[in-house]
């Protein structure tokens, strides 16, 4: 193993900042199978459409998608939609459970990245965003890359 791995992303939610306020984020374990994690450590994750949810006083990761790892064939592979368990203390899931049951609060999954040799999820607490809100975000995003530019040509 490369000593590089002290926090590589292998996945990203590049739509969640878009689509909600993030208010708070947590960082929790990430139980994966040895094909799963090899294949994620290929860069073949995909976060884009998952979302966590707490049941029985447990966090899971739902629709995130790894795809089977190829050189181990067809035996022993995990299912690519499979929940995943989110590893996380008491006190971070009692937390997280009052944010999810609060007005319109929404657990979403930002950022999967390897810590130390262990992968881990970055998970986000927000709000979710309106039409009004996401227009917003574009103007203000267009606005900063004129000023960016006008900088730059001043310069």
């Amino acid at each position: 193993m490369a000593d590089n791995d002290t926090q590589r992303a292998l996945a990203t939610n590049r739509r969640a900042r878009y689509d909600y306020f993030i208010n708070e984020t947590f960082e929790a374990g990430l139980v994966l199978l040895g094909s799963e994690i090899k294949s994620a450590r290929e860069g073949r994750m995909n976060i884009a459409e998952g979302y966590v949810y707490l049941k029985n006083g447990e966090a899971w990761l739902e629709n995130a998608h790894i795809p089977q790892y190829a050189p181990a064939g067809e035996h022993g592979q995990h299912d690519p939609a499979r929940p995943r368990k989110l590893l996380l203390r008491k006190k971070q899931l009692s937390h997280l459970d009052d944010q999810a049951h609060r007005n319109g609060q929404t657990i979403v999954p930002l950022k999967v990245y390897i810590k130390n040799r262990v992968a881990k999820l970055l998970v986000g607490v927000g709000k979710g965003k309106r039409q009004v809100d996401r227009r917003n975000t574009i103007k203000e995003r267009d606005a900063k890359r004129e000023i960016d530019r006008a900088m730059r040509s001043k310069v």
